[in-house]
């Protein structure tokens, strides 16, 4: 497949992709991984805030409502990252994700005391249509996010595009949610 060169004069960034339309692919990658952000989310009983200005370097606020009307909510950020070029092996204990700029990397790395911040990628196949199958069963979202907390990690300043490792067996679902936002609110770390 070849990539054919957006209308706005941009590069198309994912042109190893077979795209519905590949002018706006990375658009599309966005709505699929926050479409699965929403639905985990909402089997969590959370609430998600879309960040519409990327200053910080977070696309998400995922929100607890509070267990009674005296506690606070509890929240996380999120920055959302969607490949397709990785396909995490479940046998294996991580995989390696590269951020395409040193200032994505940067805002998950600092210590924060609330909210605190992770890392969210997605892996989608190469083939859109295939990102999604509708069944009698309901809808399936083809491969999964991961989930990683990157505070205190450190690489080289010298490095215009780190890498991270992110544990195969930190998928993203309801449970992972429920368990990071207790482990917040008992203010443990979340990269144990």
């Amino acid at each position: 497949m070849r990539a054919i060169e957006p209308a706005d004069g941009r590069k198309p960034r994912a042109s190893h992709i077979e795209a519905v339309d590949s002018r706006h692919v990375t658009q599309m990658m966005e709505q699929l991984q926050q479409g699965y952000i929403k639905s985990v989310a909402a089997t969590a009983g959370l609430a998600v805030e879309i960040v519409p200005v990327d200053v910080y370097g977070y696309d998400v606020r995922l929100i607890r409502p509070p267990r009674d009307h005296m506690d606070e909510e509890s929240a996380v950020l999120a920055q959302l990252k969607c490949t397709t070029q990785i396909v995490p092996d479940p046998s294996r204990e991580s995989f390696s994700y590269q951020f395409t700029k040193r200032q994505y990397f940067d805002h998950l790395v600092k210590p924060r005391k609330y909210p605190k911040a992770i890392l969210i990628v997605m892996t989608a196949p190469t083939r859109q249509a295939d990102w999604t199958e509708v069944t009698h069963d309901g809808l399936w979202t083809r491969r999964s996010c991961f989930w990683v907390s990157l505070e205190g990690v450190h690489a080289d300043p010298s490095v215009k595009k780190p890498s991270v490792r992110i544990p195969t067996r930190n998928r993203v679902d309801a449970n992972a949610l429920a368990n990071i936002l207790d482990k917040i609110d008992r203010g443990e770390p979340l990269n144990d």
